[in-house]
């Protein structure tokens, strides 16, 4: 359709005026210049987003150029250091648009149905590395020619219609463009082609580039035609392929094997369609010839020949400018074909690395051998048996299968394939890909085939030799008995003799393997989402199917195959199908290419039905096809889905039996699609949606296409149900009707893969988070098969006494797993930090992990908790290690800085930081740091990478250095060290691995070289290990690992090994040395089949302070000392428990269901999300329904946003994934602003119990009195009327109402949860009230307060996670309530009738909102960058949010302002987060001033007249001068901050949280951070403290023995002594850097009750006791090494008895100072009570006169009898009993309680003694236990009180329950927002104190004497009577 007024050239530009921009349009920085080399007008485009600057043709997409020149040329040129992309919209002949696109930024073609993309490269001869790239500073004016009828006809194989538009984006210059049917040479102008008559058509003259007189074309200027002209087939579109399929190129014929040749390729890894710039030369000859459409043949592979000139010199360049077809084309453009004679099968052997050329042996070397296949090895041979594999998915984690028998899954992990067997847990292993499998279907799995291993020609596992120029498709099978290996388009290679031969196996496989960027021979190509245009590229293939009728296809060689069964292999977007029969396979023959089509639509799964073996079906977005193979041609047609077209499908199944003419396929939008496929009609249509909200309107059709459905990834079909995995993490199981779920199980991540066994009776599962289980449908368990890490694994650490294997990753996470099980244990998540280093403590169970960020971070094993946190590096952390002997802890970091620890207690602390140590350039690896085996020595490279250096371990004092780039004086190279480790202490070596391909063995006294192992590999070993015997030296590169025989020092042999698809990042031998592991992608497990030597004498093993050898169980424990103390008083025998084992930590260690107790490391890092753990499985009773789209679904619950801040450590035990009822589904919240205003509620472990409730007034036993403590969590959460005297605050659930005169209280509860803020009407009527969400409640909660009756009138709900703000309008008639940073939503409210009135979503999360005082219509809320102002509009009943947002003034220099204030009418003013306050004109809505008011982030703002009060977290109270402020404001732009004065500022001790101030501004209540409110005096300059509180947890509570003080120790260090009548501090004692965790008051003391004391225990070990009445310290000793939990004084005083962590107990004397005691009979468990009494023990048959108790976490108690100043100390009695399961207290054990009653001394009180919640009375005379009270929940806190028969017992689930221990009555008290750690009694018995975290509730006890009173209704009956 060529039209005359195109011809013979169009100049494009010209013709749609570009310039006028009318037919045209320009976007960016478009600007017409004149260029100094074309002497004319250009366009240049620049910008850094080249999608926002560029040129089109024409103006709009709907228009069209309607261009119909065969060529098209551009002449531009590329701005330098820049680039610059083309799209041109081509129409073919059936009117289809393509994209075609080139550009500097792609680095590889691309191509799909619609879109080719070219990367354009602008120089030759560059790097494989650098293909795609910015243009050079030398970049030349180039005529781009592009043939655009051959590059749709070669690349996709259509015809040429038009140009329909082109867009030229930056960055480039651009003179023109031209279309043209004509092929113009632009180096010949039109006179020269006339002079010299040459046989070209020159370029116009308006085309042509000026050239200076004398020069030639090509010296100024480039000529690029793309594709050349070698290139193109014949001008008609390529047949379709036939079987067998012909080659479609001419000129390609059969040749012999020719010489190796020198290839000039500059790709040396992969050829792709690229557009290359060449000289005249190759101008005007052969053009470099495109990759067009590939074909499959099968007369032509490539060599197998292995090359045996050693590794290629991947250093030398490539010629600049040559052009080759393919990898297979010499440097003289000839092409070679191999045909199938030349095909040389070799045994591969050992291979020993060849000498470095031109290396001197000046000292002793190990030559390794002469030639490749030289050997020198070892026996046994292998030497190596893969044991197991840690790890599943790797490309993918779809893929999961079982047996036909279904005793089996097969899966992949990443190039290994693994069959698990599910009861025995044995794995096998299909062993011989190098790289990620991608797909699997039946035990095949397609792959790509990574690099050969070891030039093509080296030994491993699976391994082959492959050409180095090239590899193949290649398929492997695996049978029962033996392995089968076969091409799908070849002969069978020689196998190669695998390292850990395939074991046999019940299911044999055959896999295609198509490789990442390789170039195959032509007849290997099978489906790919991306097609290279070539002889045979192809880059992916996304999935295969095999037909299941008849004979199975993959039983294995010997089965009988009586019909060919063809296998499909399928495009993942668009491209090619192909269908392979593969009848012969089995016999060792070859698979037969049956048919192959081309399709465009989408195809994401593809599956052949079960009754007809050619008969298939497809799906992807918007369609499904149905496909038939007949007559060696595949065809396909569409189903008719009608309006379910747009939908995403993502899988498929054929129905089963019965059912089998049912198609069901599932969807992104949730939908299950009945499909009959005989009609090719959609039978029923049903939809996964949430549950139904509580108000949901289910009667209401929901529209199709809306509403919030469950996306579903997979589904998988039986005889009777159908499963069904979807990305909410639930995997269920329905009947085929759909009518309810049967099954439900939940887990951790979305669900990718589900796939039911073959007898339906399991469902198998994976997870996009590598996790991988079956659910078994009968018992309705759910059972972990694997876990994995999802991203490379970085370093690993192993324990020896435990069998533990430790490992870090890049996907944030820190895992510990069992080696004996390979079941994951631990599991420590950072989402802020990647861990880069780990190491274990050799003699405790605690694991030290270091982060990218610098922080080094000690964690226990035992209670899943972080135990310290160090910050002493400022740079990555790049290696850790830990002495032998567990004494010394040392870290290093990217920075060069060495840090070493004192780590021999359970809390670890610093000793050294040493600067420019160790080498900055180092990165992380597990060799970085090295300790010898005797603890003396440390090694480390550094302080530069060219020198190893060794300090003592105990004083960092360097002994010796050594400079590696010495050592070889002949080497033209430095040498740099790369990993170090050392030998066995005997004799001392140190072995360095350097940049040379050497590992050097020096001597570490002397430093000399001992010998040296050449050429061990062909690049740098990153790591290396040698055995404890020195028999075996490990070294790993890239993805191979060698195993050296170290002793042979003339010629050492060694064995190499594969099998990781990644670079191994370490190796190390596992504990007892018989097994090894190597870490990557996953994680392998090797047995070492040598038998172990014994270690050299007195090395590591032997020596005297290495750790217990680890041969030892897991369960073993050392031996307790033989000595009870320096005293050597005479003890009983400790008793054992009969029933059950103290709790050990193992395999199964954690919870089994419930809440697994996340932890947060500081107060600053904010709440970790809460995991869960199963709760069994079940049938669901309020399950999510599928509908048909008929009936419609109701909206779907809202999200309650999740995850963990900070670091959570959760133990796994054993693999059981949650299955449980459908809940609420989560949604990850935005992450939370680095802004201390926002509140973050503080993370609580507990959760709040149903049953809980406030007693009625009639028969309450308790009274709440006074609340010690103020909530600096909160937020704004204080409220003072000064007209009134009304002042209330929070303290975590609670509404505190206190008369500021009088200092009594009131108490309003009602909250679930934390109250994060307050808001006081203007008339002081009304108080409203925030908490966040809670396991009871779904939103949070605002309760609206009744101020002068002190009721809640209305319960507001509608915030999902927490209120950040509250306010109340001018009139009070609004309320306006904030959402947090997880919720960002809006909300105003009517106070008259609670109504919600209007929302808004907000962009980004606010940190405070306010109504403007002088307007109720207008409010304000500010955030992150903006201000953003609301006015209400009414519109009848109706309330309408009207938004306008304002940016910050880049002049302001704040990107956030954390808080507001409206001044004087119009000012408003804002505080940010870098310490200015700006003032906006709210009228003008603009920023007119700003000053620097602190130094930190500002969080409250208070304004009142003239005066402005400030408040930050800087600790500084600010008061402002602001009255010039309105009159700056008509001064515009020209306003100055000088005006603005400070008149007052004060300094509290705690960032400020929350002000309140009297309109004069004189005076205030100011709230910290601190737990403190401050009453503020501007006038008096004072602050007075009102309010004490604790920040941190608080551990003990004691009282003075005259009733009148109270003594309360918390983590923070402090000591506090409190007025028990008033409730004020009176003394504090501080301890900086410690925790105080005990606390002991003394009793009267030899009549002199003035010296009282206070003894304190302390985390480091030390005891302090403090005089009262003097205020000072007395004593300081430290009788523990660990720290302190329990101490008592002794009866007289005289004595004090102190328990630690270990279970040791020490008795000291606090006037000595003395220890002269010490019991260990509790070892191993930390103490949790200890109590003394005086009584006379002589009815108890023993001597002394104090009594007293020890009780210990393993639930033992121990009581005793002594008598002090005799030093008698003697055991009466011992209490034990088996721990409580798992399951009955899921976070933790529960502590073990003990307590001597107080109405009868021989009497005893214990609490989780037993396997069941209860309180036990226990008769020290009767040796039994005589009463049993059973509680709801196990007691974590218990009291006896000295008056009446009362007991108060704390619960974890926030409640207190009073026990009347006479009649039996027990009351439930709530008012705690966490567990009530404490419960105390005063010793008048008038009051009771509970303590949860931080706050202390004060009860008053009524009828505290004994009365008769009649149980409650939340009485328990009377217990049992033993």
């Amino acid at each position: 359709m060529a039209k005359a007024w195109q011809h013979p050239f169009l100049n494009v530009f010209r013709h749609f005026k570009v310039g006028e921009w009318k037919r045209s349009t320009k976007e960016g920085d478009v600007t017409p210049v004149t260029d100094k080399t074309l002497k004319c007008t250009v366009y240049r485009i620049r910008g850094s987003v080249s999608a926002g600057n560029y040129i089109q043709l024409p103006q709009t997409g709907t228009q069209s150029l309607g261009l119909t020149g065969r060529y098209l040329y551009v002449l531009f040129r590329p701005l330098p250091s820049k680039h610059f992309v083309i799209h041109l919209d081509v129409a073919t002949e059936d009117s289809q648009v393509i994209r075609v696109s080139f550009s500097s930024l792609f680095r590889e073609f691309k191509s799909t149905a619609t879109w080719l993309q070219f990367p354009f490269i602008c120089e030759a001869g560059t790097s494989r590395k650098d293909l795609a790239g910015v243009a050079p500073s030398g970049a030349r004016w180039t005529c781009l020619q592009l043939d655009l009828q051959d590059i749709l006809l070669v690349y996709l194989n259509r015809r040429y219609g038009h140009l329909r538009s082109v867009r030229l984006c930056a960055s480039l210059l651009v003179k023109s463009l031209y279309t043209s049917d004509l092929c113009f040479d632009p180096a010949v102008t039109v006179a020269e082609a006339r002079r010299a008559k040459l046989p070209v058509t020159p370029v116009p003259r308006e085309m042509a580039f000026p050239v200076p007189k004398g020069d030639s074309w090509h010296e100024h200027y480039v000529h690029i035609r793309f594709p050349s002209v070698g290139s193109r087939a014949s001008s008609e579109p390529a047949q379709k392929s036939r079987s067998p399929p012909e080659a479609v190129f001419r000129g390609r014929v059969r040749e012999p094997v020719p010489p190796p040749v020198a290839f000039s390729n500059p790709f040396p890894d992969s050829v792709f369609p690229a557009v290359r710039t060449f000289g005249p030369t190759a101008s005007r000859q052969a053009r470099p010839v495109p990759r067009p459409l590939p074909e499959v043949s099968l007369f032509c592979e490539h060599s197998e020949v292995p090359s045996m000139n050693g590794p290629r010199d991947r250093s030398q360049e490539p010629s600049a400018r040559a052009e080759v077809t393919d990898k297979h084309t010499a440097g003289n453009g000839v092409h070679t074909a191999v045909p199938e004679s030349a095909m040389v099968p070799v045994a591969l052997e050992d291979v020993a690395p060849r000498q470095r050329p031109g290396r001197k042996q000046s000292r002793p070397e190990m030559t390794l051998g002469e030639t490749v296949f030289e050997q020198r090895s070892f026996l046994p041979d292998p030497i190596l048996k893969l044991k197991g594999v840690i790890g599943f998915g790797g490309h993918s984690t779809k893929w999961a299968l079982w047996t036909k028998d279904g005793a089996a899954v097969v899966y992949p992990c990443h190039a290994v394939i693994v069959v698990l067997h599910v009861d025995t847990r044995e794995q096998r292993f299909f062993l011989g890909h190098t790289d990620k499998l991608l797909q699997q279907r039946g035990a095949a799995l397609w792959r790509r085939q990574g690099p050969p291993w070891e030039n093509g020609n080296g030994p491993g596992l699976g391994g082959r030799g492959e050409d180095p120029h090239g590899r193949a498709v290649t398929g492997r099978g695996w049978g029962a008995g033996a392995q089968v290996e076969s091409r799908l388009l070849g002969k069978q290679s020689s196998p190669a003799r695998p390292r850990a031969p395939c074991t046999p196996c019940s299911t044999a496989g055959f896999s295609a393997l198509p490789d990442r960027g390789s170039t195959y021979t032509r007849h290997a190509v099978l489906a790919g989402r991306v097609l290279h245009v070539s002889s045979s590229q192809v880059r992916c293939v996304h999935g295969v199917s095999y037909a299941t009728a008849g004979p199975s296809l993959l039983v294995g060689r010997c089965s009988p195959f009586p019909q060919t069964r063809p296998a499909s292999s399928v495009c993942g977007s668009r491209g090619v199908v192909l269908a392979w029969g593969t009848e012969q396979v089995g016999r060792g023959g070859e698979a037969v290419l049956l048919a192959k089509t081309h399709t465009g639509v989408d195809i994401q799964a593809f599956k052949v039905a079960v009754f007809d073996e050619t008969r298939m079906a497809s799906c992807g977005q918007g369609g499904v096809r149905l496909w038939r193979l007949r007559g060696g041609e595949l065809r396909s047609c569409p189903v008719d889905l009608g309006e379910h077209r747009v939908l995403e499908l993502t899988d498929l199944a054929f129905g089963q039996a019965q059912d089998s003419h049912t198609l069901y396929v599932c969807g992104r939008s949730g939908h299950i699609l009945e499909i009959d496929h005989r009609r090719r009609a959609v039978r029923r249509a049903r939809r996964l949606l949430p549950t139904q909200t509580p108000g949901g309107h289910s009667s209401q059709k929901q529209p199709f296409g809306t509403g919030p459905g469950i996306s579903i990834s997979s589904l998988s079909v039986s005889q009777t149900t159908c499963a069904v995995g979807s990305d909410d993490g639930y995997v269920r199981l329905w009947p085929l009707d759909f009518s309810s779920v049967l099954l439900e199980a939940e887990h951790e991540g979305p669900v990718s893969w589900v796939c039911v066994s073959p007898d339906g009776l399991r469902v198998l599962s994976a997870t996009l988070s590598g996790h991988l289980g079956f659910l078994d449908v009968p018992s309705r368990e759910y059972n972990t098969l694997a876990r994995s890490h999802t991203a490379p694994v970085l370093a690993l650490a192993t324990e020896c006494s435990r069998g533990q294997l430790a490992t870090v990753s890049q996907d944030h996470t820190v895992r510990v797993w069992d080696l004996a099980t390979l079941q994951q244990l631990y599991d420590l998540r950072s989402p802020e930090e990647t861990p880069r280093a780990i190491a274990f403590h050799p003699t405790q169970p605690v694991l030290f992990c270091g982060f990218a960020s610098g922080a080094v971070c000690s964690f226990s094993l035992e209670n899943a908790g972080v135990l310290v946190r160090h910050r002493r590096h400022q740079g990555a952390v790049t290696g850790l290690a830990a002495s032998p002997d567990g004494s010394f802890l040392f870290s290093s970091c990217s920075r060069g800085t060495l840090a070493q620890y004192h780590c021999s207690t359970t809390r670890c602390h610093v000793l050294r930081v040493t600067a420019n140590m160790v080498c900055r350039d180092a990165r992380p690896t597990p060799n970085a740091l090295v300790v010898s085996g005797d603890s003396r020595l440390l090694a480390f490279v550094g302080p530069s990478k060219y020198v190893v250096t060794i300090v003592s371990t105990a004083s960092l004092e360097e002994l010796l250095r050594v400079d590696v780039s010495a050592l070889e004086l002949a080497s033209s190279r430095l040498d740099s060290a790369v990993a170090i480790c050392f030998g066995p202490v005997p004799p001392g070596h140190l072995l360095v691995s350097t940049s040379s391909h050497t590992v050097v063995v020096l001597d570490a006294a002397s430093g000399r070289v001992v010998r040296e192992l050449s050429g061990v590999h062909s690049v740098a070993c990153p790591s290396l290990a040698l055995s404890r015997d020195a028999r075996f030296l490990l070294t790993a590169t890239d993805r191979v690992i060698r195993v050296w025989d170290y002793p042979a020092k003339a010629s050492p042999g060694c064995q190499v090994y594969i099998g990781h698809s990644e670079p191994v990042r370490a190796v190390a031998f596992a504990p007892g040395q018989r097994q090894l592991l190597s870490v990557a992608d996953a994680i392998f497990l090797w047995d070492v089949l040598g038998a172990p030597g014994r270690s050299p004498s007195g090395s590591a093993g032997d020596s005297p302070g290495a750790p217990p050898t680890c041969e030892a169980s897991p369960g073993a424990r050392q031996p307790e000392d033989t000595e009870a103390g320096t005293g050597g008083l005479p003890r009983q025998q400790v008793p054992v428990p009969s029933q059950a084992s103290p709790l050990q930590l193992g395999a199964r260690a954690g919870p089994l269901k419930g809440a697994d107790g996340a932890f947060s490391t500081s107060d600053e890092e904010g709440p970790s999300q809460e995991s869960h753990s199963p709760e069994g499985l079940h049938q669901a009773s309020s399950l999510p329904m599928l509908v048909k789209e008929a009936s419609g679904a109701g909206d779907g619950a809202r999200g309650a946003p999740g995850g963990p801040w900070g670091f959570s450590m959760r133990p796994h035990p054993g693999g059981w994934a949650t299955a449980r009822s459908t809940t609420k589904a989560q949604a990850h919240p935005p992450a939370r602003p680095d802004c201390y205003r926002h509140f973050t509620p503080r993370y609580k472990a507990s959760s709040l119990v149903k049953s809980a409730s406030v007693p009625s007034a009639r028969v309450e036993r308790l009274l709440l009195k006074a609340v010690v403590g103020y909530n600096g969590n909160g937020r704004a959460n204080v409220v003072w009327k000064p007209d009134t005297g009304f002042f209330a605050y929070t303290c975590g659930c609670l509404v505190v109402v206190e008369d500021l005169h009088s200092g009594a209280q009131r108490h309003w509860l009602g909250h679930p949860e934390e109250i994060s803020t307050l808001a006081l009407s203007h008339d002081a009527q009304i108080l409203a009230s925030a908490s966040g969400c809670s396991s009871t409640a779904s939103c949070c909660q605002i309760r609206i307060w009744d101020v002068p009756g002190g009721s809640c009138r209305h319960l507001l709900s509608y915030h999902d996670t927490a209120v950040q703000a509250l306010a109340f309008s001018p009139d009070d008639a609004l309320l306006v309530t904030l959402g947090d940073y997880g919720d960002c939503t809006l909300a105003l409210w009517s106070v008259a009738t609670c109504e919600l009135l209007s929302s808004a979503r907000l962009p980004e999360p606010a940190h405070g909102v306010a109504f403007n005082p002088m307007d109720a219509r207008e409010l304000a809320c500010v955030g992150q960058g903006a201000i953003t102002s609301w006015l209400l509009q009414q519109r009848g009943a109706e309330v309408a949010l009207q938004v306008h947002r304002e940016p910050i003034p880049e002049e302001v220099g704040a990107g956030e302002l954390t808080s507001l204030c409206y001044g004087a009418a119009p000012l408003l003013y804002c505080g940010s987060n870098t310490g200015r306050v700006c003032v906006w004109d709210t009228r003008a809505g603009r920023c007119f001033l700003a000053w620097e008011a602190d130094d930190g982030e500002i969080g409250v703002l208070l304004c009142s007249g003239a005066r402005l009060v400030s408040g930050s977290n800087t600790r500084r109270l600010r008061l402002w001068a602001v009255g010039a402020v309105p009159e700056l404001r008509r001064t515009g732009a020209r306003a100055r901050s000088s005006s603005v004065f400070m008149e007052h500022e004060l300094t509290l001790d705690g960032a400020i949280v929350s002000a309140v101030f009297h309109d004069s501004m004189d005076m205030g209540v100011v709230g910290t951070t601190a737990g403190t409110l401050w009453y503020v005096s501007w006038a008096e300059g004072t602050s007075t403290r009102l309010i004490s509180g604790y920040r941190s947890k608080v551990n003990e509570v004691v009282f003075s023995p005259s009733a009148s003080h109270w003594a309360t120790c918390s983590d923070d260090g402090s000591v506090r002594v409190w007025s028990l009548a008033s409730m004020e501090l009176l003394i504090q004692f501080q301890v900086l850097n410690q925790s105080c965790l005990c606390l002991a008051w003394s009793p009267p003391s030899c009549g002199r009750p003035e010296e009282q004391q206070v003894a304190a225990g302390y985390s480091d070990g030390t005891l302090r006791v403090f005089s009262v009445s003097q205020i000072a310290m007395e004593l300081k000793m430290r009788p523990h090494r660990a720290a302190l939990t329990a101490i008592a004084f002794s009866a007289d005083g005289q004595t004090i008895l102190s328990g630690d962590k270990d279970g040791l107990v020490a008795v000291s004397r606090p006037r000595t100072g003395m220890t002269f005691h010490v019991l260990s009979d509790h070892r191993g468990a930390p103490i949790s009570a200890i109590q003394s009494t005086n009584k006379e023990c002589g009815d108890l048959g023993a001597e002394g006169a104090d009594l007293w108790l020890a009780a210990s976490s393993d639930q033992r108690i121990s009581i005793w009898a002594s008598d002090w100043p005799r030093g008698h100390c003697e055991l009466l009695d011992w209490l034990s009993s088996p721990s409580p399961t798992l399951t009955e207290f899921p976070s933790r054990p529960p502590p073990c309680l003990a307590a001597f009653c107080p109405w009868d001394g021989a009497l005893l009180a214990c609490a989780g003694l037993g396997m069941h919640p209860e309180v036990v009375f226990y008769s020290l005379h009767r040796k039994q236990v005589v009463e049993r009270i059973p509680l709801p929940f196990f007691a974590v806190s218990l009291s006896l009180s000295p008056g009446a028969h009362l007991m108060a017992v704390g619960f974890a689930e926030r409640m207190l329950r009073l026990v009347d221990c006479e009649s039996g009555a027990v009351q439930d008290f709530a008012g705690h927002d966490d567990l009530v750690q404490l419960c105390r009694f005063a010793p008048s018995a008038r009051l009771l104190f509970s303590v949860a975290h931080s706050e202390i509730l004060v009860w008053e006890v009524s009828g505290h004497q004994a009365t008769e009173e009649s149980p409650g209704s939340g009485s328990w009956p009377a217990w049992r009577r033993s």
